[in-house]
């Protein structure tokens, strides 16, 4: 593993167990899925926007998982790198030190998914 595949890494290795607790909770992960697909997509905000609020909610959570998550939505949806950064700065306002850790790997994690052209859809 590289540095540069590092959130991808996470996604990855927290799929076997997001699969395993979804046999015992189905209805739960198709609840929290419905609920993800209207709260993501289009509406009055554009899905980016929704992405990198949702990628830095991350950030002051303090949630790497969703930090990849939504840094590879973010990028899928369009973001720019600069838009990335932005929004993590108002983190940083709003949660302070804590959000400087966060959100330099909530940017080093759209970075990631950027520079590896996950802009396009799998």
């Amino acid at each position: 593993m590289t540095d540069h595949d590092h959130h991808a890494v996470v996604l990855n290795e927290l799929r076997p167990q997001h699969r395993a607790l979804r046999q015992m909770i189905p209805e739960v992960y198709d609840g929290f899925g419905a609920l993800s697909r209207a709260a993501l997509g289009a509406g009055a905000l554009e899905p980016k926007i929704k992405e990198l609020i949702a990628m830095v909610i991350g950030v002051v959570q303090g949630c790497d998982g969703c930090i990849a998550s939504h840094a590879r939505g973010a990028v899928r949806a369009g973001a720019t790198k600069q838009e990335a950064a932005e929004v993590i700065g108002v983190s940083i306002m709003m949660n302070g030190g804590p959000a400087t850790i966060y959100g330099a790997r909530a940017y080093d994690a759209f970075c990631e998914f950027a520079d590896a052209g996950q802009g396009q859809s799998t």
